[in-house]
């Protein structure tokens, strides 16, 4: 069963998506991803969401620049949570877009990440603590995951501590 969807408002967002999508897999979450938009195709998202929530989904990503209502429209018609991540415009970088995750209606929540790349992957990783808090499995791996990087960071220090900083390459 496909437990997260994520949804895009365009193909220029896949590659800001990709390192959230590449998480996802490495966790081993089966994952539908679709280009859809609140403006132009307003009826195929609100298709997708209520197929993927009759066929027992549990957690949708949104990703959108500019006015970004992608989220907020996903939001108002389903109960389950909705990840939103701004991306960029053109204009006012992603201010607009954060602006407008954020300001949600009282009773129509959505959780919003950071912008970007990074967003990206904050939503992946808060899409599976969430799957985690029924599924024994994703909680072990992603203990594991926090654990590599808790790792990594120390093995980073100790050639830092060794070379000095003038000398560090980062990797």
């Amino acid at each position: 069963m496909v437990k997260v969807l994520v949804i895009m408002g365009s193909d220029s967002d896949l590659p800001v998506l990709s390192g959230g999508l590449e998480i996802l897999k490495e966790f081993g979450v089966d994952t539908e991803v679709h280009f859809s938009s609140a403006h132009r195709s307003p009826e195929r998202t609100v298709e997708l969401i209520k197929g993927f929530e009759a066929n027992g989904g549990k957690v949708i990503l949104a990703a959108a620049g500019m006015s970004a209502h992608l989220a907020g429209v996903i939001a108002g018609h389903t109960v389950l949570p909705v990840i939103g991540v701004p991306l960029s415009s053109p204009d006012f970088g992603s201010l607009d877009s954060l602006l407008s995750m954020v300001e949600m209606p009282p009773g129509i929540p959505v959780g919003v990440t950071g912008k970007g790349k990074s967003g990206a992957k904050n939503a992946a990783l808060l899409t599976v603590e969430i799957l985690a808090l029924s599924d024994n499995t994703l909680r072990d791996k992603l203990m594991a995951y926090r654990e590599k990087m808790k790792k990594d960071l120390r093995e980073r220090d100790d050639e830092l501590q060794s070379q000095g900083w003038e000398n560090y390459k980062k990797k």
